[in-house]
């Protein structure tokens, strides 16, 4: 009689770190304490100086995981790129991505697998539980519908989140290699990922349970994006070109640099704005990011 018991699903849990010391070890014991999967764990480090690369090396001695050389990418998204291009995915059922920083609900993958399979989907992310040293928690709800063309202007949610099948994950990985030198300038690796996976038709699932705390300090790379320090700061970039070039590089990239949304921000001209403005339902997710996105494209976006 066949076994009606499934071996666990195995996941490459993809950790990229730098300066994370404080807060690393917290995040490999969520990793590996992770329910009803088989994890393969591994870890880049980015030349760190604060005794993080030291740890792991130590680390690696009592926990099964797989460290790689450590190489100065630059950036957390070069780093993310390098574990996917890197990694062996021959024997592995999906792909995970995890910062250094955060804490993994024990069944975090579990959750993530078993929604894969039963929206019948290619790639899950989740809404997140933010929290501060201070012991404050805020829910970040990213389970917002998706729209047409919401992938060429935001990310899933947290990178943190993401959990691809294996199928998506070799074909990011093949995209990866060729493209090579052309993704230097990427700042997100969230987004490129998301929007690699819509534009080529893969189906994605947005989970509006939390699956992990999401640690916020002032060393976060992106983080929960919340309270007035925060939005002036990502309004100082926005003002300055970041958004707007990082659009138009990554749809060149992904080859749908000739549809009509990045034909408009592509020329921005008064037009443009208006019409871009009036449609921001179509590109951004959340009703605040909408209004949001129709003052900056009328108001503050530069023309590339």
């Amino acid at each position: 009689m066949k076994s009606l018991i499934k071996n666990p699903a195995k996941v490459a849990v993809l950790l990229a770190s730098y300066q994370g010391l404080p807060w690393i070890e917290e995040q490999i014991s969520s990793i590996i304490n992770q329910k009803s999967v088989t994890l393969l764990l591994t870890i880049s480090d980015d030349e760190s100086d604060d005794g993080t690369a030291d740890y792991l090396q130590k680390k690696q001695k009592h926990e099964v995981f797989t460290l790689l050389p450590s190489v100065r990418s630059g950036s957390a998204a070069q780093n993310f790129f390098r574990l996917l291009k890197e990694q062996n995915l021959a024997q592995v059922d999906y792909v995970a991505f995890s910062d250094q920083d955060d804490i993994w609900l024990p069944q975090k993958l579990d959750t993530a697998i078993k929604a894969i399979r039963l929206q019948n989907v290619d790639a899950y992310s989740s809404s997140v539980e933010a929290f501060w040293h201070d012991g404050r928690s805020q829910l970040i709800n990213k389970a917002q519908p998706q729209t047409k063309y919401d992938y060429m202007f935001e990310s899933a949610g947290p990178g943190c989140t993401f959990v691809i099948t294996q199928a998506l994950a070799l074909s990011l990985q093949e995209m990866l290699t060729q493209q090579q030198g052309s993704l230097n300038n990427v700042a997100l690796h969230d987004w490129f990922i998301y929007a690699f996976a819509r534009s080529r038709g893969y189906q994605w699932y947005i989970d509006p349970t939390p699956t992990l705390l999401y640690r916020q300090h002032t060393d976060n790379a992106v983080g929960a994006n919340s309270g007035i320090k925060a939005m002036k700061s990502r309004w100082a970039k926005l003002k300055e070109g970041w958004y707007v070039d990082q659009i138009l590089l990554v749809a060149h990239i992904l080859n749908y640099q000739h549809s009509a949304p990045i034909r408009k921000i592509q020329r921005l001209n008064l037009w443009d704005r208006v019409h871009l403005a009036l449609f921001s339902w179509q590109f951004r997710r959340r009703l605040r990011d909408r209004f949001a996105f129709a003052f900056f494209i009328l108001f503050l976006a530069r023309k590339p």
